[in-house]
């Protein structure tokens, strides 16, 4: 069974670019991966929140943002240093500033990627 649940955006290059790379580090099978944008997937919040927004389900916890990919790197062995290393405040803080800005140009970068 799956340790983290994580919802993508299957209808960004972005996201389903980087969705590809960590499906493959994922040896261990231990993330269960739901495309929010099909139609037919089971999302615990509303869709809009979900494609706004990365989301990872970490046992009982459902986190957002840099939370979510911290709780995703945890369950990929290569990556779980910086995971762990993400759940100082510090470090989260960076992250989620970091990626904040992201999203500010995530809709140009994903106009340029469809091109």
């Amino acid at each position: 069974m799956a340790q983290v649940t994580v919802w993508y955006d299957g209808g960004c290059p972005l996201c389903v670019r980087e969705i590809a790379l960590m499906r493959r580090l994922d040896r261990g099978r231990a993330i269960e991966w739901v495309d929010v944008a099909d139609g037919d997937s089971v999302c615990p919040i509303d869709r809009a929140t979900l494609l706004a927004r990365f989301h990872a389900r970490e046992g009982a916890t459902v986190h957002s943002g840099a939370a979510a990919f911290a709780a995703m790197w945890r369950a990929i062995p290569v990556l779980r240093p910086l995971g762990l290393l993400a759940r100082r405040p510090a470090v989260l803080r960076v992250l989620e500033a970091s990626y904040g800005r992201f999203l500010r140009v995530r809709p140009a970068l994903q106009r340029w990627m469809r091109r």
